[in-house]
């Protein structure tokens, strides 16, 4: 779990805007992990996890990100790691904002059924994206890490579409903590009807698509008290916009909560 000096505010409970689900140029963002830092501090979020892809080496697909280079590899997880914990210092000095390492496990196949996306924050670890799902959960779990299903149903876009863990939903529920019921400026209302845990993020790429939705909690900012808020789900969710591309605008009141 990543340790972060933030003894003037873990004692203090504050209304944290939080975003789970970001990607640098590790795999597919457009924006170095210190671009990254320094867009969201400036706007005045409490903490981000950097959430690069980690995709399979067997399928078409899984081989064709590594060919591309749009892929955390062995090589690369070591200085991800030790980018990503210089930058959480760099966050908590000038922002106080903690940032989480995080990684998005991508089984991509050229049908929607068999595609998914899963969320791992708070690794320490590197690990293998090529098992079963089911063993890299507890793979991630066992690292006491968050895990989550990564726009799990239809955005109603022509994009490429991850529906498998959706339709096996009964069978993994056991092994998630949340499910996005928002991802970017798509809400999902099969989730949101669903009774299962939730959080919403933004799966930016790049700074233009910062409005959408946005986890919110009431607890300690620190890293463990964000992660316990998930679980126990005391969380809301709210819409943020950026009106001419500027000025931060979450709206004042959440929109539902989990």
């Amino acid at each position: 779990m990543l340790t972060v000096k933030c003894s003037l505010l873990e004692h203090n409970v504050l209304m944290l805007m939080c975003d789970f689900h970001i990607h640098s140029t590790y795999s597919d963002g457009k924006h170095s992990i210190p671009e990254i830092v320094d867009f969201y501090g400036a706007r005045g979020f409490d903490c981000i996890a950097i959430t690069d892809h980690l995709c399979e080496t067997k399928s078409f697909l899984g081989r064709g990100a590594h060919f591309l280079d749009r892929t955390l590899t062995p090589e690369s997880f070591p200085r991800y790691f030790e980018e990503i914990k210089l930058e959480a210092e760099r966050a908590w000095r000038l922002y106080k904002m903690l940032v989480i390492p995080g990684v998005e496990v991508t089984k991509n196949y050229i049908s929607n059924q068999r595609s998914s996306h899963f969320i791992g924050i708070g690794i320490n670890e590197a690990f293998g994206a090529d098992g079963s799902i089911e063993d890299i959960l507890k793979q991630i779990r066992n690292q006491g890490a968050l895990t989550i299903a990564a726009h799990p149903v239809s955005n109603r876009t022509f994009d490429k579409q991850t529906l498998h863990l959706w339709d096996r939903r009964e069978e993994l529920m056991h092994l998630f903590d949340a499910w996005e019921v928002g991802s970017g400026v798509h809400f999902y209302p099969e989730v949101a009807n669903s009774r299962l845990p939730m959080i919403a993020s933004t799966d930016l790429h790049r700074f233009e698509q910062i409005k959408g939705w946005k986890t919110r909690m009431n607890t300690h900012l620190h890293p463990e008290a964000i992660l316990s808020a998930i679980r126990k789900q005391k969380i809301e969710f709210h819409y943020y916009g950026e009106p001419h591309g500027t000025l931060p605008l979450p709206l004042a009141a959440p929109l539902f909560s989990a």
